[in-house]
């Protein structure tokens, strides 16, 4: 995985769209050019542990609910 250099405010907006129920990861590659993998890297490197693991909690149990949906 390439390490790309983000200034701080680009750095929050990924965070926050990571973060947020209504973007997915396609949406995060379509406008920063990040995959899930190197999102999910990011966020390792940027949030607490803790925070870490309850986000990825939320978007596993996500993505499992929308599978069922479609």
């Amino acid at each position: 995985m390439k390490s790309k250099i983000l200034d701080p405010a680009t750095l929050g907006e990924i965070i926050e769209m990571a973060l947020s129920d209504h973007a997915s990861f396609d949406q995060i590659r379509t406008l920063r050019g990040l995959g899930p993998d190197e999102v999910k890297a990011l966020m390792r490197q940027n949030l607490k542990s803790g925070s870490y693991r309850t986000w990825r909690r939320r978007v596993r149990a996500f993505s499992d609910r929308r599978e069922v949906y479609k």
